[in-house]
């Protein structure tokens, strides 16, 4: 016996608006996350590079930690571990940006650590010869630039971590994929529906990409 199958656009295209209450709350954990990421990274990434061993030792414990296990797991453990261990629950959006966080902000010390490191020795040493103390220096000579070099990764960094919210509809995050899964409850419509919050995630990232790209020209030329 044959089987034909025929792609309903109609059933697509009327999950659009059931599945477009998910993006406030993708946008919210990764943006959100990747805000708390940032801070995380900039601080492990200059511990990375600190002179001082015992400083530099917990950077790379966390950094092998957080980008050896994935993700997935790091969130399911924030959602169901971290209560056991703390004794009170951890709420679903809590524990995507907190995954996100300290998912991204491992990634995020490498690009600091490699960015800065970018920056050739003789830039520190004509500030310092200028009379500019080394927190001067960093601040005015050094950051300035590694910050512009670190925009294409950290723009990948957040491209990735958008499509990571699609792992937390595991805890029950109101995400994209959570809002397909519950629409494909009721309309066993599930190959339309995916191909919608695909097709969202990609609008999603591409727009960031277009907004990224420009970033980086003004960056370049600004230099």
């Amino acid at each position: 016996m044959e089987v034909t199958f025929q792609f309903d656009w109609a059933a697509a295209f009327r999950s659009i608006p059931h599945l477009l209450p998910g993006i406030p709350w993708t946008l919210l954990i990764s943006f959100g996350g990747l805000a708390i990421g940032f801070l995380i990274g900039i601080i492990f990434g200059l511990l990375r590079i600190s002179p001082i061993r015992w400083l530099r030792w917990p950077a790379i414990v966390y950094v092998e930690v957080f980008r050896g296990t994935p993700i997935l797991v790091q969130v399911l453990f924030i959602f169901y571990g971290l209560p056991q261990l703390l004794g009170s629950p951890i709420n679903a959006l809590t524990a995507g940006i907190a995954a996100i966080a300290v998912n991204s902000g491992a990634y995020i010390s490498e690009v600091v650590r490699g960015g800065v490191q970018s920056i050739e020795r003789g830039q520190r040493e004509a500030s310092l010869s200028l009379g500019l103390s080394r927190s001067q220096s960093f601040r005015y000579v050094i950051w300035p630039q590694a910050l512009r070099r670190m925009i294409p990764p950290l723009g990948n960094q957040a491209i990735i971590s958008i499509k990571d919210t699609s792992l937390f509809s595991v805890i029950g995050v109101g995400e994209l994929v959570r809002q397909g899964q519950v629409y494909i409850a009721t309309t066993f419509t599930a190959l339309e529906v995916y191909f919608m919050v695909a097709l969202l995630y990609l609008c999603i990232t591409w727009t960031l990409s277009i907004l990224l790209r420009q970033l980086e020209r003004r960056g370049l030329a600004g230099q």
